[in-house]
């Protein structure tokens, strides 16, 4: 990965970082809710992610502020997400930060 590609990728890391499922006091990112970020050359994302249920009520909420927030990076041109629940998320995809927070480690 080139560097002004990694430096767009933490940009957008830094972004998703901002995002929290209501329901937890942690954010999507540290939770495991991201499976990937893909970026192409015309710097269009797609990112692909998961909730901790499939019934998640706050899904809608959740996707308009990933959407909106991964947009607001400048060097951005579009933003597509997809949404899949394979493989489903399990704790185990938590950074050690996230559990810190839950009290899980």
């Amino acid at each position: 990965m080139n560097e002004e590609l990694q430096a767009l990728q933490d940009k957008i890391v830094v972004m998703l970082r901002t995002v929290y499922d209501p329901e937890i006091p942690v954010n999507i990112y540290d939770l495991g809710l991201i499976y990937n970020v893909d970026i192409d050359e015309a710097n269009n994302v797609t990112i692909e992610m998961t909730f901790t249920s499939p019934a998640c009520p706050a899904a809608d909420f959740i996707l308009m502020d990933v959407q909106m927030k991964v947009e607001s990076v400048p060097e951005v041109n579009r933003v597509d997400l997809d949404l899949t629940f394979d493989p489903p998320w399990d704790q185990s995809m938590m950074s050690e930060e996230a559990l810190l927070e839950l009290g899980m480690m």
